[in-house]
C-alpha cells in the first residue's frame, strides 16, 4: 500500500497521507515523497489548488517510531541532514504557488501540527486533537517552529511547546492554527466551499498573494517593505491576468480563468 496517494480532478491536486495503521506518521522516505509531491503540484499545468488530507483516525502523529529508533543512532551530521529534509518538506508546502487546504479529521501531533501550520487554510473536525509533544521525549519542535509560530503566535506556541498538553479543535481555532471547526461529516463541505472560492480567483494573483503575505508578515515595516509592496501591486496591475480581471469586473462578466 502506497504511503502517499495523489489524485487530480477538476484542477485540484489531492495529496493524501495513507499510513492509517501507523497514524500517518512520517519517516525520511515519506518526507521526501511529500516534498516532491508539493513541488510538482505547485508547477503542474492546470492545478488551481492543493488539498492535504489523510486516511484513518489520525491526521498525522508526527515522526514514525521506527524512524525515531534509527535516528537515535545517528551522528550529529546525520541528524542535521535528516532535519533539513523535514525543513525542506515544510517549505515545499508553505511556498507552494497554489493555495493549500489542510483537512484535519483526527489527531495531529508533533510534526503533524507543523503540516497543518504550513497550509494556507485548515479545517478540523470537532473531535480533532493537537499536541506539540516533543518535550515529552526530551527534544523540541524546532523545524516546525517557524510555521507554528506564524500560525498560532508566539505566546500560544510557547505555552504548548513547553507543556506538551493536548488541546482540541476549538482551541486550535482560537489560536489561529485552524480556520474552521465542523462536525466530521462536514469537512468535505468546507473543503469544497473553499475550493469554489479559489477557482474564482486569478491563479497568478493567488501565488503572488501568498508570497506577499509571507514577506509582509516577517519583514519590518520600513521604507524598503513599502516600496516592495508598491512594486508588487504595480506588477499585478500591468500583468495580463490583472488587466483581464479589471476588464471583466468593469464589463460585468466572469474573467477568463473562471470555468463555467
Amino acid at each position: 500500500m502506497s504511503a502517499l496517494l495523489i489524485t487530480t480532478a477538476d484542477g485540484v491536486r489531492t495529496i493524501t497521507l495513507n499510513k492509517p495503521e501507523r497514524h500517518n506518521a512520517f519517516d525520511d522516505a515519506l518526507i521526501a515523497e511529500l516534498a516532491a509531491a508539493f513541488r510538482d503540484a505547485g508547477h503542474a499545468p492546470g492545478i488551481r489548488a492543493v488539498v492535504l488530507d489523510s486516511t484513518g483516525k489520525s491526521f498525522s502523529a508526527g515522526a514514525d517510531l521506527e524512524w525515531m529508533k534509527r535516528m537515535a543512532d545517528y551522528s550529529q551530521a546525520e541528524n542535521l541532514a535528516d532535519a533539513q529534509g523535514l525543513s525542506d518538506m515544510l517549505e515545499a508546502i508553505d511556498a507552494c504557488p497554489r493555495p493549500v487546504i489542510g483537512v484535519v479529521q483526527g489527531a495531529a501531533y508533533g510534526g503533524g501540527v507543523g503540516l497543518v501550520a504550513a497550509c494556507d487554510l485548515a479545517v478540523a473536525a470537532e473531535g480533532a486533537t493537537f499536541c506539540l509533544s516533543e518535550v515529552k521525549l526530551g527534544i523540541i519542535p524546532a523545524v516546525i517552529s517557524p510555521y507554528v509560530v506564524r500560525a498560532m503566535g508566539g505566546r500560544q506556541a510557547r505555552r504548548y511547546a513547553v507543556t506538551a498538553e493536548l488541546f482540541g479543535a476549538a482551541q486550535a481555532q482560537a489560536t489561529g492554527l485552524v480556520h474552521e471547526v465542523v462536525p466530521a461529516e462536514r469537512l468535505d463541505e468546507v473543503r469544497d466551499k473553499w475550493l469554489a472560492r479559489l477557482k474564482g480567483n486569478g491563479p497568478e494573483a493567488m501565488a503572488a498573494a501568498k508570497g506577499l503575505i509571507r514577506r509582509a508578515a516577517d519583514d519590518p515595516l520600513d521604507s524598503q517593505l513599502r516600496h516592495w509592496t508598491a512594486e508588487q501591486i504595480a506588477s499585478r496591475r500591468a500583468s495580463d491576468e490583472g488587466k483581464e480581471g479589471i476588464r471583466a469586473f468593469l464589463e460585468k462578466r466572469k474573467p477568463s480563468w473562471v470555468v463555467n
